[in-house]
């Protein structure tokens, strides 16, 4: 009789400086537990750790978009492979303490339970390239609304004699006016000073403006490489918003073996909410809030230009819905069809099964 050979499932509680890791075997007792540095060598150290206990199967990671990023790529580059857990409810952390043993160890329950089943992105392609360029564009935007807004207040508080000059302008017209201030003397009158501070934030708009489109540039040729050709040929797809979809997608998007698995991850996904006799389903409330905001931006373009997407909001208006109810109907339907496209776009060693 052939002996039967144990597989080990693997939990990993991440943090900056060092990962708790627990070992699990096929029934769910713990074989140890022990923490690792962060550093190259100490993943490869946690690895090893983790296979000297037996056949590696599956290990769960939590913060596998953060600090355990690094970890999920070394572990698939391992061929082990890696499951997404989210961190212990508020429930579990009452029932069972809250150390960095009981955190490494319940990811791997997880795992061994089937309670969390979803692949780690594998962040090793042009998608993780997307999500760090828009990272950067982000904060640029936020630092030039923020610039642009302390434009106006300084402009509403300046003296009359600076505040005549821009007072009618747009913001654009009013960057480029107060960039080209000439300052005479020390800053000692409130006039000088305003001419001063509004030079210095114009200048600050204009040097974000620059960055950002050098981010745009960038982004335009990284999405293109990253995304479905087809996508972008979707009304309401541009740039901003395919880079939204690759980043929520990942590298690997055969991790989304449905397009009821794609709905969920953009929060498009009704959730049943039934008891008793009634029946009925909730907003989903969940999943990847920037995707979801992403397919809201598609909706609201083809409820404006779409001559099909305009021609079904009537006819679900006279069936009932609100106008809340159908643009819910319309985000599902823009979900499952991006979905479709990435499905036809992945090769044939990576096909994804066609959903019932």
């Amino acid at each position: 009789m052939a002996e039967h050979v144990m597989v080990v499932t693997g939990g990993v509680d991440t943090h900056k400086d060092v990962h708790a890791v627990a070992a699990l075997d096929g029934i769910g007792r713990v074989l140890g537990t022990e923490t690792f540095p962060t550093t190259v060598a100490g993943q490869a150290d946690l690895i090893a750790w983790l296979a000297s206990h037996g056949p590696l199967g599956r290990v769960g990671v939590e913060g596998t978009g953060s600090w355990g990023k690094n970890l999920a790529r070394s572990l698939a580059g391992a061929g082990v492979e890696v499951i997404e857990v989210q961190r212990p409810s508020r429930q579990h952390i009452r029932r069972h303490g809250k150390s960095d043993p009981a955190d490494a160890i319940a990811p791997a329950r997880s795992v061994l339970a089937d309670d969390a089943t979803g692949s780690a992105k594998t962040a090793t392609g042009p998608a993780e390239s997307v999500r760090l360029l828009r990272a950067v564009r982000s904060s640029a935007m936020k630092a030039r609304t923020a610039c642009g807004n302390q434009i106006h207040a300084v402009v509403a508080t300046a003296p009359d004699t600076v505040r005549g000059q821009l007072r009618d302008l747009k913001l654009t017209k009013l960057v480029e006016a107060a960039a080209r201030f000439r300052i005479v003397g020390a800053l000692t009158t409130p006039d000088a000073a305003a001419r001063w501070s509004l030079r210095q934030l114009a200048r600050r708009y204009q040097t974000l403006t620059a960055e950002i489109a050098d981010v745009d540039g960038e982004l335009a040729t990284v999405v293109a490489a990253a995304a479905p050709p087809k996508l972008l040929c979707e009304p309401g797809i541009g740039i901003d918003v395919a880079g939204a979809i690759v980043t929520a997608v990942g590298d690997n998007p055969q991790r989304l073996a449905t397009d009821a698995t794609f709905a969920a991850l953009a929060g498009t996904s009704p959730v049943d909410a039934s008891s008793g006799k009634q029946r009925r389903h909730r907003l989903n409330r969940g999943g990847n809030r920037e995707l979801n905001n992403a397919i809201w931006r598609v909706v609201m373009v083809r409820l404006r230009w779409d001559d099909t997407t305009k021609a079904y909001m009537p006819r679900r208006t006279a069936e009932g819905k609100t106008k809340k109810e159908i643009v819910r109907c319309l985000k599902r339907y823009v979900a499952r069809r991006i979905w479709t496209i990435y499905r036809d776009h992945l090769s044939v060693t990576d096909v994804i099964p066609v959903a019932a």
